[in-house]
């Protein structure tokens, strides 16, 4: 079961978050954000990536107990308040298409899914956060065994390449835009 769930979150959420994402970067530019929403709502956008990015780091790189689990919680309730002041901050001044409201519900709903399928793989500090005759681990520590690096590479360049690049491209796009 724990390396069905691994699968999919590899291989199923990661992916399904890197399109999802690229999507909404390719209505942004549908949409010239650069000249409507400018600067203000890329920048939660590098925002809402930080937050879900410091998520899948944690997850490669730390141990996973009850602190970690409650980090990954406190990035997804984080992700999802800044998703609603982008949307708050968004709405008068571009058309949010009906594709991209669709592309933000998957944007919303793949961190929680994975932080749910993570918190099933380590059920028991789960279960220690919401039971006082449990143990729970509040010790921050990195993976041991180490992590294989070759998967954390490849994470991390799909990352930087599907996901921080466009939205950086965004930004700049934006600020070029906003100068006077």
């Amino acid at each position: 079961m724990e390396a069905a769930i691994t699968a999919v979150l590899a291989w199923g959420i990661l992916p399904a978050w890197l399109l999802a994402g690229l999507l909404d970067w390719w209505c942004h530019r549908r949409t010239d954000l650069a000249h409507t929403s400018g600067p203000g709502e890329s920048r939660l956008h590098l925002l809402m990536l930080l937050q879900v990015g410091a998520g899948i780091l944690a997850v490669l790189l730390l141990r996973i107990n009850a602190l970690v689990l409650l980090m990954l919680a406190a990035l997804w309730l984080g992700h999802q308040a800044t998703s609603v002041w982008d949307s708050r901050y968004a709405a008068p001044r571009r058309r949010i298409s009906v594709l991209e409201q669709h592309v933000h519900g998957f944007l919303d709903v793949l961190p929680l899914t994975a932080l749910l399928l993570v918190g099933l793989l380590h059920r028991d500090q789960w279960l220690a956060l919401a039971a006082a005759d449990r143990e729970a681990d509040f010790t921050l520590a990195w993976k041991d065994p180490a992590p294989d690096w070759r998967a954390v590479g490849a994470v991390a360049a799909a990352g930087l390449l599907f996901a921080l690049a466009p939205f950086a491209e965004e930004w700049r796009r934006a600020r070029r835009a906003a100068a006077p």
